[in-house]
Formats: C-alpha cells, sequence, structure tokens
C-alpha cells in the first residue's frame, strides 16, 4: 500500500511538472513599471457611449469620471480585467469547480464537492428578478470586463495554469460573489460528519458549543484543501469600529475597518475610486464583483465583519423516497488526462453534499446542505443602494435583500448618526440542536424555519449608542444586542471586540491616527490572564515554579504580541507543550488549538487532574519548552508573514513565489490579526488583517487605505506588491472625493473614447 501511495504521488508530481512547462513566463516574469502596465491598458474598440477619464496614482489606484453609469460600469469592469483577470479567471475556475482543468486527477474530488455546492445554483432566479438598473450595471461591467481580459495582454500565469481567454457571463459574477459569500461553519460540519454517534462525540459536540467555536481537524487532505481555498476566499473575519462626533476630535462620525481573509498576493481587495451621476465614493471591491464592499460616499462611511452566522443547515435526508432527490451526472475535465464522471443529488433541502469523497460520513446516510446562498437573494443590488445612500438610515435599508456571507455592517454618516446592521439571510429558527447538528428532514419542525427566513429587517440593529462607539469583531451578538434570535454556533472570542473598545473609549476624542493604531495592536487581553493563571498554578506547586528564567517574562505580561516580544514566544511555546498533553482520554479532541478553546477549556482542564498528575503535566510542559524558547529571542523571530504570489501553493516551483518573509506582531485574537496554530518554532502567518480603511466624516478627502500587497496583479508590476511597506509602517494611502484633491493627487490620466 506504501508503495502504491508513493507511485500515486509520483505520477502526480510528474503531471504537476509536465503541466508546468508552458507557463516559465510566469516563473520569471519581467519587470513592468507602471507607465508601461498603464499603456497595456486596451482602449480600442470601447463600447462607451462618452469619453470616460480614469487618473492613477503611483500605486496604480484608479479614480473612475463618467458621464454614465453605464460607462462607469463598463470601466470598472475594463479595469478589473486589466489589473486582476488572472485572478478573477482563477476565482471562477474554483466557483464552477474546474480546478482539475488546471492540476488534473489531483483536484477531481475537490471539483465534486465544489460542483455540489454549486455557487451558480441560485444566479438565474437572481438574474430574473433583478431591478433594470442592476442588470443593466452588471451587464455594463461583465463587458468592460471581457474587453479586457479576449483583447488585453495575456497574463503570465495563464501558459502555467492552462487557462485560455474566455468570456465571462453575468452568472459567472453571481457565482464568484457566493462563492466569497461561503459559510465559515462548513469546515466544521464536514469534519465532523464521520464522527457522529461515535463514542465521545457528545462531549466533543458539547465542549464545542460552550466553547462558541467550531473545530476543523480534516478528515482528508482533499477536505484539508477544500478548507484551505473556502477559508481563504471567504469574508470570514474583520474588525469594525466607529466612532461619534462626541469622541471624536474632528466633531465628526468616524470608521474604521480592516477585513481579515488569506494573506496571498495579489490582494482579494482592489481600491476604486468612482463618479457619475448616480455614484460618488471610493472603497474597496473584489476582484471581479461590480460592488463596493467597504468604503465611503459624501454622506456615509461604512465598514463590516463576518456575523459568523449559521447560514446553513445539514439534513439527513436517507429516509427521504429516491423520487425525491434530482440526480444528475457531470463531467469534469482534467488537465492532462481523460474527464471524469461524477454524480450530484439534490433533495428538497439542497444539495446531497455526503455524496463528495471529501466529506465522509457514516455508511449509507445521505446529508444535504441548506444554505442562504442557494437562495434567489440579491448582494448586488443591495450593495448598489449601499453605495449611493445619502444617510445612515437609507444605507440600513439597503440590506433587506442581502443574503452572504453574513455581515455585521457598520456606518458612520455625515449627519453625525453611527450605527450596524445585521445584514444576513437567516432560518427562523426556534434555536440550535444541542445533541447534533444534523436535522431530521422528515421533521416539519426542523424544516419549516427556512420557508419564512429572516433578513436584516428582523435581525438585531443598534444606532447611537450612548457611549459614542460601536464595535465588531466577529463575536457573538450576545454582547452587544438585548436577546438576540439564534444566529449562529461558533463566534469569535470577545478578546478582539473588548480591545477595540477598550481603545475606543480610553482617549476622550480620538482622530484618524488613534484609528489607524487600533487597527494595528497587538495586545490580547485574555492571553494575560491565561498567562497569569499558569504562572500561578506553576508557583503552587511543591517547590516553586520550575525554570524561572524562562517564566520571568511572563511576570506582569499585558498579553502583547508585539514582535519585539519574549513573553509572547514564552507563552506560545509553552501552550504548545501543554495542550496536547490535556487531550481527554480516548483520542478526542479535547482543548483546541483555537483561542475560544483554549479561554474556555485550558484552566479548567488543568484543574480538573489530579494534583499530581497535574504538576507533571506542568512541569514537562515548561521543561520541553524551554530548549525551544532558548534557541529564539523575539516572537517576530518565529512568527513570520510571508508575502507570496498564491502560486506558491504549487508543488515543486511554489518557492519561486515567495517574495519576502518578515517578523510580524500579532495572534489569533488580536486587533491586528495574524493567525497561528500551536507554535513549535518558525511558522508562517497565512491569515489575517489585509487591508484597511479609516475616514473621518469632516473631510471628504479624509479617507486612508491599505492594501497587503498592491493593486496590480500582474507578476512583474511594480506595483505588484508596493503596498506592503505603507502596510508594515502603518501608513495609508489618501483616497479623496473632492474633484480638485483627486486631479492633484493622481496625476497620471488615461483618457478612454467609444
Amino acid at each position: 500500500m506504501k508503495h502504491g501511495n508513493r507511485m500515486r504521488q509520483r505520477a502526480a508530481l510528474l503531471l504537476a511538472m509536465l503541466a508546468m512547462l508552458p507557463g516559465c513566463a510566469a516563473l520569471l516574469p519581467r519587470q513592468v513599471g507602471i507607465d508601461r502596465r498603464l499603456a497595456a491598458l486596451p482602449r480600442d474598440g470601447l463600447a462607451l457611449d462618452r469619453p470616460v477619464t480614469i487618473r492613477w496614482n503611483d500605486h496604480l489606484v484608479p479614480w473612475i469620471e463618467a458621464e454614465s453609469d453605464a460607462d462607469l460600469a463598463f470601466s470598472l469592469g475594463l479595469v478589473h480585467g486589466h489589473l486582476r483577470g488572472a485572478q478573477i479567471a482563477l476565482l471562477r475556475m474554483v466557483a464552477r469547480g474546474r480546478l482539475a482543468e488546471i492540476a488534473g486527477p489531483l483536484a477531481a474530488d475537490i471539483d465534486h464537492a465544489l460542483r455540489i455546492l454549486d455557487f451558480g445554483r441560485a444566479a438565474p432566479a437572481i438574474e430574473a428578478a433583478w431591478p433594470a438598473e442592476t442588470r443593466a450595471f452588471v451587464e455594463r461591467f461583465v463587458a468592460g470586463l471581457n474587453h479586457a481580459v479576449l483583447r488585453g495582454p495575456r497574463p503570465p500565469e495563464y501558459g502555467l495554469l492552462g487557462l485560455g481567454r474566455e468570456p465571462f457571463t453575468t452568472a459567472d459574477i453571481l457565482a464568484i460573489g457566493r462563492l466569497a459569500g461561503t459559510d465559515i461553519n462548513w469546515l466544521g460540519y464536514f469534519s465532523l460528519l464521520a464522527e457522529r454517534g461515535t463514542p465521545g462525540f457528545a462531549r466533543r459536540w458539547q465542549r464545542m458549543l460552550e466553547a462558541g467555536a467550531g473545530t476543523t481537524v480534516p478528515a482528508n487532505l482533499e477536505q484539508a484543501a477544500l478548507g484551505a481555498l473556502l477559508q481563504g476566499l471567504s469574508r470570514s473575519g474583520s474588525n469594525a469600529v466607529a466612532i461619534a462626533p462626541s469622541r471624536s476630535a474632528s466633531g465628526a462620525a468616524m470608521l474604521a475597518s480592516d477585513p481579515h481573509l488569506g494573506l496571498s498576493l495579489p490582494n482579494l481587495w482592489m481600491l476604486v475610486g468612482m463618479r457619475s451621476p448616480s455614484f460618488h465614493l471610493v472603497g474597496l471591491m473584489v476582484p471581479g464583483l461590480p460592488i463596493i464592499g467597504l468604503g465611503r460616499n459624501p454622506d456615509v462611511a461604512w465598514g463590516g465583519t463576518n456575523l459568523r452566522a449559521a447560514s446553513s443547515d445539514l439534513f439527513d435526508v436517507t429516509a427521504l423516497p429516491a423520487e425525491a432527490l434530482s440526480d444528475s451526472e457531470v463531467t469534469i475535465r482534467q488537465r492532462l488526462w481523460f474527464a471524469a464522471r461524477r454524480r450530484v443529488r439534490v433533495s428538497p433541502q439542497g444539495p446531497v453534499i455526503s455524496d463528495a469523497a471529501v466529506v465522509p460520513g457514516r455508511p449509507g446516510e445521505r446529508i444535504a446542505l441548506r444554505w442562504a446562498g442557494h437562495e434567489p437573494a440579491d448582494e448586488i443590488t443591495a450593495l448598489l443602494k449601499a453605495a449611493r445612500a445619502r444617510s445612515g438610515a437609507e444605507f440600513r435599508d439597503s440590506f433587506s435583500g442581502f443574503a452572504v456571507s453574513p455581515q455585521n455592517m457598520l456606518w458612520a454618516a455625515r449627519d453625525g448618526s453611527i450605527g450596524r446592521v445585521t445584514a444576513a439571510l437567516l432560518p427562523s429558527r426556534a434555536g440550535f440542536p444541542q445533541a447534533d447538528p444534523v436535522l431530521d428532514a422528515t421533521d416539519p419542525a426542523a424544516t419549516r424555519p427556512w420557508r419564512q427566513p429572516w433578513d436584516a429587517r428582523d435581525l438585531p440593529r443598534l444606532e447611537n449608542p450612548p457611549e459614542g462607539v460601536l464595535a465588531s469583531a466577529n463575536e457573538n451578538p450576545a454582547l452587544w444586542a438585548k436577546e438576540p434570535p439564534p444566529i449562529g454556533y461558533f463566534f469569535s472570542d470577545g478578546d478582539r471586540v473588548a480591545r477595540l473598545r477598550a481603545l475606543a473609549l480610553a482617549k476622550p476624542k480620538l482622530t484618524p491616527a488613534d484609528l489607524a493604531a487600533m487597527q494595528t495592536d497587538t495586545v490580547a487581553p485574555k492571553a494575560a490572564a491565561l498567562a497569569a493563571g499558569l504562572l500561578a498554578r506553576l508557583e503552587a506547586m511543591p517547590g516553586g515554579a520550575p525554570e524561572p528564567a524562562l517564566l520571568a517574562p511572563l511576570r506582569g505580561w499585558d498579553g502583547d504580541y508585539a514582535a519585539e516580544s519574549r513573553a509572547a514566544l514564552v507563552f506560545e511555546v509553552i501552550l504548545a507543550r501543554l495542550v496536547p498533553a490535556l487531550q481527554p482520554e480516548g483520542g478526542g479532541r479535547g482543548p483546541e488549538t483555537g483561542w475560544n478553546f483554549l479561554t474556555t477549556f485550558l484552566l479548567r482542564d488543568l484543574d480538573a487532574l489530579p494534583p499530581p498528575r497535574r504538576e507533571a503535566v506542568l512541569r514537562a510542559a515548561v521543561a520541553e519548552a524551554t530548549p525551544l524558547a532558548s534557541r529564539y529571542g523575539t516572537w517576530g523571530e518565529v512568527h513570520r508573514l510571508r508575502a507570496a504570489h498564491w502560486l506558491v501553493n504549487l508543488p515543486v516551483l511554489g518557492r519561486l513565489f515567495v517574495l519576502d518573509t518578515f517578523p510580524v506582531g500579532g495572534s489569533r485574537e488580536t486587533p491586528m490579526k495574524s493567525g497561528h496554530g500551536l507554535v513549535s518554532g518558525p511558522h508562517e502567518v497565512s491569515f489575517g488583517s489585509m487591508a484597511r480603511q479609516v475616514s473621518d466624516m469632516a473631510d471628504p478627502d479624509a479617507n486612508w487605505f491599505t492594501l497587503f500587497g498592491g493593486q496590480d496583479g500582474w507578476l512583474g508590476s511594480a506595483a505588484f506588491a508596493d503596498q506592503v511597506p505603507l502596510w508594515r509602517e502603518r501608513r495609508g494611502i489618501r483616497m479623496p472625493l473632492r474633484p480638485e484633491t483627486v486631479v492633484a493627487e493622481f496625476p497620471r490620466v488615461t483618457v478612454l473614447r467609444p
């Protein structure tokens, strides 16, 4: 069997290497300056009604001025295609389950799962219900995107990945949007299916519910790869803070937002300014989508954080008659290999996800997934309305048609109001199952909540709180809403939101610089509490705490994970030795590496041990941590941030796409999030704070944005990673709204003519 595995691995490696031969241009990209990239923008045969002016700054950020909304939409699509064409093409391949066309048979099982999930399932119904203005805007955006993709220069990655010039459709755009709205609970759901009914499952499930966090231990390599894809591409994290005029140095409301996503390049946001008869705003757009996800117009600034809501339910459809399920076959094309055929079944409660090999369940059981992203809701219309909102109330009311991904949307308005709205489509549940996450599809009480789901009009909202501060960090709504309805199982630990609130309330008046400093804060208060608890237990042992020199930095530590911190390093290496020793008997999950599990169970599980066993576990953890801690001086020596193109994930040649690695502060639940697991030595951060926004409503020009990476997705471009120094130095790019400031700060001019 081992020999067979080695043969398969070698065959896969050979296939991958052969597939890369046409892509040498991506391996050794030519360096391209800003002016050459602008000159390459395709400008012949443009389907415009009137001339459009695009002004660019030195970071290749465009500011588009159009005389009609239709021309604005076309120009936006053109810019997206020119700057991020390869990235958008890859997003479509994921959303459509076509990765095997790039990676060959290695990706066939992942494609099967993606075909079952079917991110484009609701597209026909959504398009049929679009208002005329939405339809026109999206169609013109797609026309501009296709002009760039079909007529512009061929990105270097195309040869490496075997991609051709293929036009996009409006349905592709909707599928990409729903991909970005993936339910973060899926990974936890899928990892649990095979365990249901096994000894110890009930206890593990109860611990997950108590901690308020799911665990994702992949059942196989394909599930791990699928999880990495979905987690890296979905909007699953973020911080947002809104400040009332009473707490603002300028006397106007302010807003700060920093989304958390996979930290690969190019960034999963791009920065744009625009003006047309209906639109006047600056902000961040997901490549390939015609909407501003977070930004600012003259009257409202907004940002958001993932609600962490359960926008999906699992249903056992085993007892349903066979005729209740539709059954079809899909063809999965495989690079350098024959096409594969796979089965896709859909039940009244959604696709049968257990048919996917990457989601193993119990033998003979059929499990379906009911997801709000399969409903004909309309995020594009909602966000186009939000972009044109003239008040906080208009912004709030824009989200009645919004489904995924569920968001806490925070806003700050020019009239001084601040607020938050829960933007989601969720089943109107009475509660959540406490014994098993899978519902019975034959039980009317289980299926009824999906017949009349809640949307933003029914879900919690909050406006103008007396303290003048709103903060959000993926926390449980119960922390701010009075008796919220059942929204989700698993939320971020309250550490981040508590720290953000504390920083916002620490000063009587805040400036934009204060908000920018909050975004880069590296303190985790509960880490300080955990460290103090561990020290107290160590010191209570007979003979006192071992290795006093090692433990000295932890005394009085405030939980700051600054890159230069010694205490953060010592704390984490001790955790890495302690947590595995506290796994429950029988091979259970025990206290997970996730922060919620550590803060909920670590000290409790220690105290539950017999004293001799507790002493032995603590002494062993400290003894094993000592030599590791002695090899490194600070947290930043082991906690590294990698700036790399997403092609770094390719076998053999991936390291060619690493631009740099450098020390970085932060941790799992610090405001400046830089996620990691247990620390046994140097490691690379792959998820965290990857874009920033600060806006002061006192001044239309007071808007600053930064991307981890750069604006241009073209390998070798001078604007591919030029914002990394800004990100590291905590500086932003000003994105003004006043025309005269735009002219002064965006000096390069491109005129598009019909």
